[in-house]
């Protein structure tokens, strides 16, 4: 089975369109990058390397330094697929970051983000 292409795009490449989505909406570049940071353990300095290094989706997520165990709380449905039923782990983690940034674009608080209860 041959790999989906967001696996070997550029994670730099697409960034801009989630800073773009949240901006339209009057949400900050900030803001993204703290879900990013959240969602994956990368610092502010790590995540604008791999950004720079326009590491590709695959290799971002393979190298974060900590995945957020609360990232499993995220629920819901993009491109038309239900988050949690999503098997192959890299795809999973593409679409929680998706989850999020629509999260973030329709308005929802940080907190309830970030999976603070």
């Amino acid at each position: 089975m041959t790999k989906h292409r967001i696996y070997t795009t550029s994670f730099a490449s697409v960034y801009p369109h989630y800073v773009t989505k949240a901006e339209r909406k009057g949400r900050t570049k900030a803001e993204v990058d703290e879900i990013i940071c959240w969602l994956t353990g990368y610092s502010q300095e790590e995540l604008e390397t791999q950004l720079d290094e326009k590491t590709d989706f695959e290799t971002f997520f393979a190298k974060a330094p900590a995945m957020n165990p609360a990232r499993a709380l995220v629920k819901g449905v993009v491109c038309g697929v239900r988050v949690e039923d999503i098997e192959e782990t890299t795809m999973r983690e593409i679409r929680y970051l998706d989850k999020l940034i629509d999260e973030l674009a329709k308005g929802k608080a940080m907190e309830k983000i970030l999976r603070e209860v």
